[in-house]
């Protein structure tokens, strides 16, 4: 695609930011183009501008969700190289879930159950965000282990507290109740506290 205009630019991030918010809501299957038109308020022409299809739309949420999930723990994802830190950043996602009633669940999360097993680009997509959000947890446990703090394995450790973390969010969504990714992430720090000198 060429180089879009500022207009250009800002009406493509509009579609994606309403087509996220519809997708939240309503899942992949049940969000069409003709309601991300409707929703904001441009023509099937001016959308199909943009994205040659609703895969490469969804693509484009993906990336959007992504950096989203990576914007609201940007403060602790950067100093997360200690357990002081690992427990506030634990505090700051458990937070996130009271504050918003324990609905929704991660974006990332639910557009993999809804989009793994249909399209191999979007699996792709999501495994590669997952990665990203790994290598965040990953990075600030390689830098306790190269300070000597941490015996064992820090990508093994970033795996573990990520599949927590999605486990956790993924009961806490359905029960409506925080407990169980309270639960999920204090075993996993509790361990990595176990590891640490």
């Amino acid at each position: 695609m060429a180089k879009l205009t500022p207009k250009g630019s800002a009406t493509r991030n509009r579609i994606v930011a309403v087509a996220a918010k519809l997708i939240a809501k309503r899942g992949v299957a049940q969000t069409s183009i003709e309601d991300v038109c409707d929703a904001a308020a441009v023509s099937p022409s001016q959308l199909y501008h943009y994205f040659k299809n609703k895969l490469a739309l969804v693509r484009a949420v993906i990336d959007y969700q992504t950096k989203a999930v990576m914007e609201i723990q940007a403060n602790y994802l950067r100093r997360l190289d200690s357990i002081g830190a690992l427990r506030r950043w634990r505090d700051h996602l458990v937070g996130l879930q009271r504050t918003g009633g324990c609905k929704g669940g991660c974006p990332l999360g639910t557009l993999s159950s809804e989009l793994a097993e249909i399209s191999p680009q979007a699996r792709h997509d999501l495994a590669s965000s997952f990665e990203v959000w790994e290598d965040g947890i990953r990075t600030g446990l390689r830098a306790m282990r190269d300070r000597g703090d941490l015996r064992g394995d820090p990508d093994e450790l970033a795996l573990a507290t990520l599949a927590a973390l999605q486990g956790g969010l993924l009961l806490t969504q359905s029960r409506r109740d925080p407990a169980p990714l309270e639960a999920a992430l204090d075993a996993v720090i509790d361990h990595i506290a176990s590891l640490s000198n």
